[in-house]
This record gives C-alpha cells, structure tokens and sequence, in this order.
C-alpha cells in the first residue's frame, strides 16, 4: 500500500474526551474510528491486524478439532425465555427490538442458547460426539458504561467455541485441550509472559472458570499471581480455600493489574438439559450432553496489546499482526531523483514477492515520517535516501529494540523474499 493513497491520515493529538492510551494511540494513527461511546470504526490499518489476530486465533481453534460457523445476531425471544436469560431483571444488556408485523427480538451478546439448539438439529447418538464448533460473532452488549477504548465497547467480535461431549469427563478433558490452545494463542500474539491463567468464579456450572489476565494498569481486574506456577488467582475467589485447593501459599504470590483477555468456562449440562439436546449411548439409554464454552474478544486482545506494546512514541505491533512487515520510506524530494527511483524499484519488487510493505511516498518531512512510522508501530522501518545508498543501501530500524543499520538492498531483499 502506498501511503499517499491511505485515505486516513495522523494525528498529532487524541480526542480530549478519550481517556484510555488503546484508544488515543489507536486513533492517532488511524486504526480505529469513533462512532459514539463504546463504539468503535476499524479503518483500513485497524482491519488489517484485527483479521491477524483473527486468523492466529482460528488457526489455533482449527488445530483443537474446532469447525468454523457464523450464526445470527438477531435472536429469538423464546430461545432465550427457555433458559431464563431473557428477562432484563436476570441478563442487564441486552439489546431488544420490535419487529414491525410484532413480535419482540433480542440482539445476541452471547450464544450458547442458539447454538446448542441448532447441535440438537444434527447429535443423536453416541456415534455424534463430540463436537466442537465456533464462531467470530458480532455481539450486543448494552454497558452502562463504555469504556477503556476497543477494551470494553456495546459492539464487538467475539470468537466463541462450544464443546458438545459425551460425558463429564470428556468434557474436562477438553477444557485442558482448549486451555493450551489458548496459552499458544496469547504467545504468538506476543502476550504470553505476561498473560496468566487465571482460576476465578465457575457460577453455578463448577467450582472454577478459567479466566486469561494479562498485566495491564489500564486493567479492572485485580489478580494474585504465582511466579513459580505461572498462575493467578482472582481478587473475587481469593480464600483460603481456593489457595488450600492449588497448593499455594498466600505469601507465594504478589498481587497486580490485569485486563481479561479470555475466559473458559465448563457448563455442565444446563443449556442441553433446558433445549433437549441429547443422544442415545452405545446401551439405547437417553443422556444429555455435556458442554463448554471459550470466548475471545479479537478487539479487546488488540486494545490490551496497544496498552502494553507500547511506548511514548506509539504502538509496537508484534510481528504476528502488524499491519505490515515493512515500512518503506522515501526521503528523496525530488521523484526523478535516483534514491527515489530505488525505493519505486525496491516496493515493486517487494511487494511482488507478495511481502506486507507500506510506502510511504507522501511529500512530507523526514521528521514528520519518522514521527509517524512510530506511531504506526510496524515492525521494520526500512529508509531510503541519498545518504543511506552513498552508505551502502537503506537504513533498517527495528521498531521494538530501536536498533539500527545500513544494508546493502540486495541483503533486504534476501531477508524478505524468497526470489531475490
């Protein structure tokens, strides 16, 4: 992408009414947009590292058995009345409409009910479980109050997984397949040292629910952390008993910020019992069928990597999502110049060998582009000019270490394609 062609543009400061640094720095550089308080615009870069995130979490899913659907955000007010989650005195965010031939619908903001009644659509018998299916999901979320940036909003992408199983056991098992799985996610997002899981309230489905927290300041969550163990209790369960159940001693652990960033949960069979979701077992005999749930909310991981990946000149985007690996700039000031061309014939080429590279080929100060290309926080920040060639070639700059060398182009192009 050539950056004179990006339609969004800088700034050099944030709404005055944006008081979380996710959402100023996310704006400054024009990731996100702003419609109205907790709701938020992805922009063209913005989409490009949430569809990242997507993709690393979908991988990870696939490779746990996981099979991809998408079901509706408009939601039957019957469902719902079935499991006693659609009175307003019981669930506090919903979202409701009426239709216009009458009738009363609800905007998802989970979706456990619709999806274990479409399984009970398709398991019969032993022979159809388990099943594990998931989701990227608009959901609706009526917040009292929106805030923290894209961390806590009323309208977000959730990725949600639902495990349908034959017994307790099965299921169990499974929640400690779908916990590494989620541990391997917040690695390759670049979170993984400081993000815990974490044993926290299960509800009325077990003792537990796994919840992931990552340390944050910007965090609402307050969390008891074993180094030793690499794990973390919540303020809200911290007892006596739960440390005797880990094995921990209290004064093992030291207390920080997090932001949640996952949760896991074991649901036992309520929603299967409540929607006839059953199958028949290698005896004949009738069983209900044990379920779980794993949620991630892509925008709330990108918020709480925009906290913590970041420092007083902008974002430093993990390689994993990064809009794009490079960020070519041109300092020449005369497009016919040789330097320029160079940079022409270096994007052309990169960009050929289907490499992820921003041009920044506006007519702009060094100072300015510099100032932006570390707001942006890509990766590699690759200058070219009429000194860097009269040096050897292009000035590379890493965005996280801010190291800095001159390369021949020649040892670019080996670095980032396979033809070079």
């Amino acid at each position: 992408m050539r950056q004179s062609q990006l339609f969004t543009k800088t700034r050099k400061e944030a709404p005055a009414d944006e008081t979380s640094k996710n959402a100023q720095l996310l704006l400054r550089a024009g990731y996100i947009h702003k419609e109205l308080a907790g709701v938020y615009t992805f922009l063209p870069l913005g989409i490009k590292v949430l569809n990242n995130i997507i993709q690393v979490i979908r991988e990870e899913m696939n490779e746990i058995g996981g099979q991809e659907v998408s079901l509706t955000a408009l939601q039957d007010k019957n469902l719902w009345e079935t499991t006693d989650r659609w009175d307003d005195k019981k669930v506090d965010v919903w979202f409701k409409t009426e239709l216009k031939n009458g009738g009363e619908l609800g905007l998802g903001f989970t979706h456990e009910e619709p999806m274990t009644r479409m399984m009970a659509q398709f398991v019969r018998s032993f022979r159809d479980l388990p099943q594990y299916v998931y989701q990227f999901q608009t959901k609706f979320r009526n917040e009292t109050r929106a805030k923290s940036g894209i961390m806590r909003t009323r309208e977000f992408i959730m990725k949600d997984l639902y495990s349908f199983c034959k017994t307790k056991e099965d299921q169990e098992k499974y929640y400690e397949i779908a916990k590494e799985a989620y541990i391997k996610i917040f690695k390759r997002l670049g979170l993984g040292e400081n993000t815990y899981y974490t044993f926290a309230s299960g509800g009325v489905f077990s003792k537990y629910s796994g919840e992931f927290q990552t340390l944050c300041e910007a965090g609402e969550d307050e969390i008891y952390i074993h180094d030793g163990k690499k794990i973390a209790v919540n303020k809200e369960v911290m007892t006596d008993e739960v440390l005797l159940d880990l094995g921990v001693k209290r004064e093992d652990l030291r207390v920080a910020k997090a932001s949640e960033v996952g949760n896991i949960f074991n649901l036992g069979t309520r929603f299967s019992d409540a929607l006839g979701l059953s199958y028949t077992d290698e005896s004949g005999e009738k069983k209900s069928v044990w379920m779980g749930s794993y949620g991630l909310g892509p925008a709330r991981i990108m918020g709480v990597i925009t906290e913590v990946l970041s420092d007083d000149k902008g974002i430093i985007w993990p390689e994993s999502i990064a809009p794009f690996s490079l960020h070519l700039i041109s300092l020449s000031k005369d497009k016919s110049g040789d330097s320029y061309e160079k940079a022409e014939e270096l994007y052309k080429k990169l960009k050929d060998s289907h490499v992820e590279v921003l041009f920044d080929d506006r007519e702009e100060s060094a100072g300015a582009k510099f100032a932006d290309s570390d707001l942006l926080g890509i990766p590699m920040r690759v200058v070219i000019s009429d000194k860097s060639l009269i040096a050897g070639g292009v000035e590379i700059k890493e965005r996280k270490s801010d190291k800095s060398e001159i390369i021949s182009i020649e040892q670019l192009l080996t670095m980032y394609t396979k033809n070079c």
